[in-house]
C-alpha cells in the first residue's frame, strides 16, 4: 500500500522557493548580460538553481515544469563539464530568459488556482537544437563530450541489490538549519535527487511525507542516508539541495560497514523500500505500531546546570517563521482600531470634570500609549520589505525593450535595499514600469551618433535610485536622454484640446512637463508595441495617487529626464494635525504643515476674478478659506478671528484659513465609502477620540483645484 502522497501542504512553501529561485536567476542573468560569457560559479549557481527547481517539481508533479528545468539543467551540465569556448553569449540568456518566463507563467496559473497545463514542446525543441550545436562546438574544439545526464525513471528499486566492482558505499547525514521549514519536504528532495543514481538507498525517519512530525525528528536529530551507488561523493553532494542544510556529512564505508550501517539504523530486519515512478517511498505494509507503555515520555532528571528535556525526540525551537500576508493585514487593521480606541479613552469627555484627580490614571494612559506606538513600529516593521525584487523587474524590462527598439543601454541601480510597507510595493509595480518603458523608448535617443555629436557616450544611461527621507520614500528614473521640448509638448497639448486656447507663457516649465500626464497626451508619432496610444502616464498618476503619493517630473533639453515617484512609508497610520472649521473637523498631514500665523485683513489681496492671496514677509501665496470651498455653517470669515495654516506640497505653499487647533495625533487613515461622490481636496477620513469623523486634506487636490481656478 503506498503511502498517502498530499501536496497541499507543500503548495505554498513550492511557490515562494521558485519564485525566489527565479529572481536570483534572472539577477545573475542581468548582471552578466554584457559580459563575453558566465564564469564557473555562475554556470555551477544557474546549474543548482533549475536542478532545485527540476526536483521540487517533480515532486509536485508539475511534468511540464520538470522537464523544461531539466533540459536547460542538461545545457549548464555540458557546459560545466566540459567548459567550450565561443558559446553564444546573448543567445544563452535568451534561451534562460525563455524558460524562467515559461516557468513564471506556469507559477502564476498555479497561484490563481489553474493547472499548469503550459505547451512545452516548442521550448523543448529550441533547447535540443540549443544543445545540439552546443555538443558540435564541443567536439570541434576537440573538447571530449561528458557523459550524458541520466534521467531514467526506474519502475522501483529496492534494498540490498547485487553490488558490482565499481559499487560504492555511503553513509550521508543531513543536518538542517533550526529556521528551516518543512524540513521533511527537504528530507525528501534529496531522496528524489539521489534516487536516479542510487541501486540501493535507505533512510530514516521513513515516514517523511506522510507524517508532519517527521520534521521536527529531523530538526532535532538529522536526516540519515544510506547508499549504493557508483557515483563519488562529490557528485552526490552537488545532487543535495544544500541551501537550507547547515552541514551535509558524507562518509564512505566499505560492504561489512554498510551492512553494519543497516543495523545501526535499526532497519536489518525492515522489509524493502520502494520507490515509485512518482518518486514516492512504498513501503510494504507494517504491523500496528504498538501503544506508548508508561514511561516511554518521561523527564529525564534534570542536572545541574541543565533544564528538564523529554527523553524522545525533542526538537530545536525554530527562531524564524512564515506568516501568511492576510493575517498581517488584519493585524495591522486590529491596530489600527486600537489607536482609535485609545484616543476614545484618553479623549472621553467624562474626564473633563472640574476637580477631578487624574494623576494616576495619567500616568496609566503615558504606559498605554507608549506600548500602542511600540506596538505600531512593530507591527510597521513587519510588513516592511526591501524594493530588491521591483527592481529586479525593471532590469529585466531595460533588457528585453531596449533589445527590441535596438538600443544600447545600461540601467544603474541605486538603493535597492530602501524598505516600504507590503501593499505599496503592490502599487508602485506597474506605475514604476512605464516610467521605465518610457526612459528606454522616449528618453534615450534613437541613433547613438546624435549622443556623440552633444558629446555623451554613445552607450545609454538609466538610474533607478530609491530613497527614504523624512517619512516619504523617493524613487527616481533618471536617463541621459534628449529630454523633453516644452515647446513640442504645449503645442501637441494645444492641438489636442487640453489646454484650451491658453498661451505658453502661461505656464511654467513643470506645468508642461506635466502634460505628459494628461489622458489621452502622446508624443509618438507612430503606434508601437511600448507607446503611442496616448495611455500610461495619466494611470501612472492616478496609482500613485491612490496611495497618497505624486509624481515630479524635471528635465533638461538634449540633457536628460527624471521622473520621481514621491509615496508615504505606509498607507495605515499617519501623523496628523487636528483642526476644526465651524462644526467640523479637518486633518493636515504634520509633514505638509510649515507653519502657523496670525494675520490681519490688510494682508489680503483680492484680484477682480475673485481669487485671494495671502502676503507673509514679502511673499505672495495663494488663499484658500475652508468656510467658502465647503459651505461649512458656523465657521469665522474673518481672517483675524481665525489662524492661517502655511501648507507646502512639492515646493509649492498654499495657505489655509480655520478656526482653531485641536490637538496633534496618530490618524488611522480610513478610505472615503465608495457611495459619497469623490470631492477635491479630500484624501480620506478618521475617527476620533469623541467618536466624531474628521475629513483628511488632500493638499495636492486643494493647490491643483486653486491652479486650475486663476
Amino acid at each position: 500500500m503506498a503511502e498517502e502522497f498530499n501536496t497541499d501542504g507543500m503548495l505554498d512553501m513550492f511557490l515562494y522557493e521558485s519564485t525566489q529561485l527565479l529572481e536570483k536567476l534572472e539577477g545573475i542573468l542581468l548582471d552578466k548580460q554584457d559580459a563575453e560569457s558566465f564564469d564557473d560559479s555562475d554556470i555551477n549557481e544557474i546549474f543548482r538553481v533549475m536542478h532545485t527547481i527540476k526536483g521540487s517539481s517533480g515532486i509536485m508533479m508539475y511534468e511540464n515544469i520538470t522537464k523544461v528545468a531539466h533540459r536547460l539543467e542538461d545545457v549548464f551540465y555540458y557546459l560545466r563539464e566540459s567548459r567550450p569556448e565561443n558559446v553564444p553569449h546573448l543567445e544563452l540568456v535568451d534561451k534562460v530568459l525563455a524558460v524562467s518566463d515559461f516557468i513564471s507563467g506556469e507559477l502564476a496559473k498555479i497561484k490563481d488556482g489553474e493547472k499548469a497545463d503550459g505547451e512545452e514542446t516548442e521550448l523543448l525543441a529550441d533547447l535540443d537544437d540549443f544543445l545540439n550545436r552546443l555538443k558540435g562546438e564541443i567536439k570541434d574544439q576537440g573538447i571530449r563530450l561528458p557523459k550524458k545526464q541520466k534521467h531514467e525513471e526506474p519502475s522501483q528499486f529496492y534494498i540490498a541489490p547485487v553490488a558490482s566492482e565499481e559499487s560504492k558505499f555511503y553513509r550521508v547525514v543531513i543536518h538542517y538549519r533550526n529556521d528551516t521549514q518543512m524540513s521533511n519536504l527537504r528530507a525528501y528532495s534529496a531522496t528524489y535527487a539521489l534516487k536516479e543514481v542510487a541501486e540501493d538507498l535507505l533512510y530514516t525517519p521513513e515516514d517523511i511525507i506522510s507524517n508532519e512530525a517527521s520534521s521536527d525528528v529531523i530538526l532535532a536529530e538529522g536526516f540519515y542516508m544510506l547508499l549504493q551507488t557508483k557515483i563519488t561523493e562529490d557528485e552526490i553532494r552537488e545532487l543535495i539541495d544544500s541551501s537550507e542544510a547547515e552541514t551535509i556529512d558524507i562518509e564512505q564505508i566499505n560492504a561489512e560497514q554498510y551492512g553494519k550501517g543497516l543495523v545501526e539504523l535499526g532497519h536489518a530486519e525492515a522489509p524493502p523500500v520502494v520507490i515509485n515512478l512518482d518518486g514516492e517511498p512504498v513501503p510494504e505494509k507494517k504491523e500496528e505500531p504498538k501503544a506508548p507503555m508508561p514511561g516511554d515520555y518521561v523527564v529525564k532528571s534534570k542536572e545541574t546546570g541543565k533544564g528538564k528535556t523529554l527523553a524522545k525526540n525533542q526538537p530545536k525551537q525554530q527562531s524564524i517563521i512564515s506568516v501568511n500576508v492576510e493575517k498581517m493585514d488584519a493585524l495591522m487593521d486590529l491596530i489600527g482600531e486600537l489607536v482609535i480606541s485609545e484616543a476614545v479613552v484618553l479623549q472621553n469627555p467624562d474626564l473633563n470634570v472640574p476637580g477631578l484627580e487624574l494623576a494616576n490614571f495619567q500616568k496609566a494612559a503615558g504606559q498605554l500609549s507608549k506600548i500602542t506606538t511600540e506596538l505600531q513600529e512593530i507591527i510597521m516593521s513587519l510588513r516592511m520589505m526591501p524594493l530588491t525584487s521591483v527592481f529586479q523587474k525593471m532590469k529585466r524590462i531595460v533588457f528585453d525593450v531596449s533589445k527590441k527598439l535596438g538600443k544600447d543601454i545600461e540601467l544603474e541601480v541605486i538603493g535597492e535595499n530602501t524598505e516600504v510597507d507590503k501593499n505599496i510595493i503592490e502599487h508602485i509595480s506597474d506605475p514604476l514600469m512605464h516610467l521605465v518603458r518610457n526612459s528606454v523608448d522616449h528618453g534615450i535617443e534613437e541613433d547613438a551618433e546624435d549622443r556623440t555629436k552633444l558629446g555623451k557616450p554613445a552607450k545609454g544611461k538609466i538610474t533607478l535610485e530609491a530613497k527614504n527621507e523624512g517619512g516619504k520614500v523617493y524613487i527616481s528614473v533618471r536617463d541621459d536622454g534628449k529630454g523633453l521640448n516644452r515647446e513640442k509638448l504645449y503645442n501637441k497639448a494645444l492641438s489636442n484640446g487640453l489646454i484650451g486656447d491658453k498661451a505658453i507663457t502661461d505656464f511654467t516649465d513643470k506645468e508642461i512637463y506635466r502634460f505628459i500626464t494628461l489622458p489621452g497626451f502622446s508624443t509618438k508619432e507612430v503606434v508601437t508595441e511600448y507607446s503611442g496610444r496616448g495611455v500610461g502616464m495619466d494611470v501612472v498618476v492616478k496609482n500613485i495617487q491612490t496611495i497618497g503619493g505624486r509624481l515630479d517630473i524635471d528635465s533638461t533639453e538634449g540633457q536628460g529626464s527624471e521622473m520621481t515617484l514621491v509615496i508615504p512609508l505606509t498607507l495605515a497610520i499617519i501623523n496628523g494635525i487636528v483642526v476644526q472649521v465651524g462644526n467640523s473637523s479637518f486633518v493636515m498631514e504634520t509633514a505638509s504643515v510649515k507653519e502657523f500665523v496670525r494675520v490681519t485683513e490688510d494682508a489680503i489681496v483680492q484680484e477682480p476674478s475673485g481669487e485671494e492671496y495671502i502676503v507673509l514677509r514679502g511673499e505672495c501665496y495663494p488663499f484658500i478659506r475652508l468656510k467658502d470651498k465647503y459651505d461649512l455653517e458656523d465657521a469665522t470669515s474673518t481672517v483675524s478671528d481665525g489662524i492661517v495654516v502655511v501648507l507646502e506640497h512639492e515646493g509649492s505653499q498654499v495657505c489655509v484659513l480655520i478656526d482653531r487647533l485641536l490637538r496633534e495625533q496618530e490618524i488611522v487613515v480610513k478610505p472615503i465609502p465608495s457611495y459619497i461622490r469623490k470631492v477635491k481636496g479630500l484624501s480620506g477620513c478618521t475617527q476620533l477620540g469623541d467618536g466624531s469623523i474628521a475629513l483628511i486634506l488632500d493638499i495636492s487636490g486643494l493647490m491643483e483645484n486653486k491652479e486650475r481656478s486663476q
